[in-house]
């Protein structure tokens, strides 16, 4: 399964561990060389950082995980050899350039090599083994719908199952040309009226469409408008496709397209930035805790954080919290207020919501209500930047385009959030922000809109 395996496979989850793995040889070998290794310590620091921002450029330009899920045990091994040879030559090179190549023990840097690729080789194995149990428990799946015609429908899906590792979970299957079908291979076969429902149900994350017929690039567009990476088989030539690259998928050559493509060094920058600034925000709610859990209660008996389950990325559901800034009946008293509802489309709000408790406007003012979400970025489940997680009923009722909104991981703060929300009354305009920040991702993007974000908190602006 060669499909995303480069991108996919080179992943946080191996970066972490070849960095673990690489970091401990080191130490290690300091270890088995020196009696004392207190002097050494912060002698040993440097080459310490050094080491892994060294494998960090190594590893964005190099091919390290490519078809990584895919090696057997010995591949595995030479390829942990070949990633610490890149890095040892890397390393000397480096001190040579800045005139430190004498200063530290040679005989230590043999050792580390020998011993980071045994450990390299360990811990990518064992995590291997886990990812693979995680597949075959349907956890971290990708969710597949397969768009193609009954007779190429057999030979499409076996090759898309050779050495798959459980990674494709496929839901089912569209033909396009035909309603004679209605299952295959025990996956239900869908009409083209029924997709939309269907991708909602499933969550589905990818499609792949093989079809020798002109509709393939009206489906392509379609796909694309709900945010859902789409992978087309090259029988037809396409063009004009969004981010568009080349992938090798077994025994077919396809167009991977998506309305976003972030390399994956910047999204290894903005996940672990989200884990740094997390675990700040995350003291930050422990104090606000401490100050305002007696306030809540004491104004609204009940619990301090509200908990309510939202859509993420791909039409994943997980729970956000917030601290309860509204009454306990609030959700039922909200039907009786929809009339009063000041936005066009599927969202909520009003000008002083008698569902809001007194201090409950203050932490919605000043955006203390949000800080909880820190455990939401810290899990995974939200980015710091990113688009606002609808609730299931908007979700329900969402067209097509608006899916598109799902392409990226849910956001504490993104576009709308510091382009004036109170002033935005348009759910479409909404959508457009967030596809401006979608397809036009970067971390200067980022980095604008948290100072953006910073600013309109400390005017009080765009929250009521």
């Amino acid at each position: 399964m060669s499909s995303n395996t480069g991108g996919r496979a080179k992943h946080i989850d191996f970066i972490v561990a070849d960095i673990v793995g690489v970091e401990l040889a080191l130490w290690s070998s300091i270890l088995l060389w020196f009696e004392r290794v207190a002097p050494f310590i912060e002698f040993y620091q440097k080459l310490s950082v050094l080491i892994a921002g060294t494998y960090v450029v190594v590893m964005l330009f190099g091919t390290l995980h490519k078809d990584v899920l895919k090696r057997g045990h010995l591949r595995e091994l030479w390829m942990s050899a070949m990633m610490s040879t890149e890095l040892i030559f890397c390393i000397i090179g480096l001190l040579f350039i800045l005139k430190k190549s004498d200063t530290y023990s040679r005989i230590t840097f043999a050792t580390f090599y020998v011993i980071s690729t045994i450990y390299v080789w360990l811990f990518r194995s064992v995590l291997k083994i886990w990812i693979k149990s995680r597949f075959k428990s349907g956890k971290n799946n990708a969710n597949v719908l397969i768009v193609t015609c009954p007779e190429a429908a057999e030979d499409f899906m076996q090759s898309l199952n050779k050495e798959n590792n459980g990674y494709y979970a496929f839901k089912g299957l569209v033909f396009p040309d035909t309603n004679d079908h209605k299952e295959f291979a025990h996956l239900p076969v869908i009409s083209e009226d029924e997709m939309l429902g269907f991708i909602k149900d499933n969550a589905i994350n990818d499609v792949f469409i093989y079809l020798k017929s002109a509709k393939s690039s009206s489906l392509v567009e379609e796909f694309l408008s709900m945010g859902i990476n789409t992978h087309l088989v090259l029988n037809l030539e396409i063009e004009d496709l969004p981010n568009a690259q080349m992938e090798q998928i077994e025994d077919y050559s396809v167009v991977t397209t998506s309305i976003s493509r972030a390399s994956i060094g910047e999204l290894l920058i903005k996940r672990l930035f989200d884990i740094f600034v997390s675990i700040i925000g995350l003291i930050a709610t422990g104090i606000l805790f401490i100050i305002f859990a007696p306030l809540i209660k004491l104004q609204s008996p009940g619990p301090v954080f509200f908990s309510q389950n939202r859509v993420g990325k791909n039409g994943k559901i997980f729970k956000i919290y917030k601290f309860r800034s509204m009454y306990m009946d609030a959700e039922e008293r909200k039907k009786e207020l929809m009339d009063q509802n000041q936005m066009t489309g599927l969202m909520f709000k009003m000008d002083n919501d008698p569902r809001i408790f007194p201090l409950g406007k203050f932490i919605r003012k000043t955006s203390i209500d949000e800080f909880p979400q820190f455990w939401n970025i810290f899990k995974g489940d939200m980015s710091l930047v990113g688009t606002r997680p609808p609730t299931l009923d908007e979700y329900k009722q969402y067209d097509p385009h608006h899916l598109s909104r799902l392409a990226i991981k849910p956001g504490l703060t993104g576009m709308w959030q510091t382009s004036g929300r109170s002033e935005i009354t348009d759910f479409e305009e909404i959508v457009r922000l967030d596809n401006e920040y979608i397809r036009n991702f970067s971390l200067a993007l980022d980095i604008k809109l948290i100072f953006k974000t910073f600013v309109t908190v400390l005017k009080m602006k765009g929250s009521k």
